[in-house]
């Protein structure tokens, strides 16, 4: 989930907007605070990297009064947007969602998650871990319905994926070499090169994907 960057994530949110990842329009599912969370992260990300809203707007290719109301927590921006925000910004795309530092034990609520899925509603990327600051690995679970298909961008220079089919089948491309995976089979790959994940099975596949980093993120 990916897709970012998921992420593979590899990991694409309603104005339509065509992802960088190929993930097309998606949306996040609606968590309550997730706007504000969102928003809060966008505004902190442009500062931080001294943009006006002008500028950010130029980078990314989205408005700028797209970017005022996503700051505001007023929109809820498609997966492909937020691709081309985060990517502007040059960080993950994890680091727009985190949401609080985490201290001692945390327990993830299936109810409470933060899932990213497509507009064909054939592929859904959840994280299995807190946006708690600077990381190294992210971790997620992905399904992908009969025949659906998911493509990703290319990843930071360094970034690997590693990914075990829990359930279903799974074909994962990475740049021009195709590889079938069966329930129970894993694989570890750069993902610093286009890639993309097909189910051209009968049923639902689940997948748990690992996402290292060559360098600290969030």
């Amino acid at each position: 989930m990916a897709p970012p960057r998921p992420n593979p994530l590899g990991i694409a949110a309603s104005a339509s907007t065509e992802a960088p990842n190929g993930i097309g329009h998606a949306n996040i599912d609606p968590v309550a605070d997730l706007p504000a969370v969102v928003g809060r992260n966008l505004r902190r990300l442009r500062v931080r990297n001294g943009h006006s809203l002008e500028r950010l707007a130029k980078l990314s290719g989205v408005s700028r009064a797209m970017l005022s109301q996503i700051e505001l927590g007023r929109s809820t921006p498609t997966i492909g947007l937020l691709w081309k925000v985060t990517t502007a910004l040059g960080v993950p795309f994890a680091a727009i969602m985190e949401n609080r530092a985490t201290h001692g034990t945390t327990v993830l609520r299936l109810a409470e998650s933060k899932t990213l899925t497509s507009s064909d509603r054939s592929f859904t990327s959840r994280a299995l871990f807190p946006f708690d600051g600077e990381r190294r690995v992210e971790f997620y679970e992905l399904r992908l319905t009969a025949g659906g298909r998911e493509d990703a961008d290319a990843h930071a220079p360094g970034t690997t994926e590693n990914l075990v089919v829990a359930r279903g089948e799974v074909e994962i491309t990475v740049g021009r070499e195709t590889h079938k995976l069966r329930t129970g089979d894993a694989i570890l790959f750069e993902a610093d090169v286009p890639h993309s994940y097909r189910n051209p099975g009968t049923g639902e596949s689940v997948l748990y994907l690992v996402m290292t980093y060559l360098e600290p993120v969030g």
